[in-house]
């Protein structure tokens, strides 16, 4: 659900994942992104905020494993 919500709002799916200074960061470049480019870099973000997702699945599988 989370890379669902990475489509319409990265900041936030970003913010969910845990990492909230990233969040902040990218919410203050993604407002003004959006509103100067029209949208054409809205892609960049949403790539940006799956990478995010799919660290944090991956860093709670590895300390999973570690137990």
């Amino acid at each position: 659900m989370n890379y669902i919500l990475a489509i319409f709002l990265p900041p936030l799916s970003i913010l969910l994942t845990g990492r909230l200074f990233v969040a902040i960061f990218t919410f203050l470049i993604w407002v003004p992104a959006l509103i100067f480019s029209g949208g054409l870099t809205h892609p960049m973000f949403i790539l940006l905020a799956w990478f995010l997702i799919f660290q944090a699945r991956e860093d709670r599988r590895d300390r999973g494993r570690r137990r």
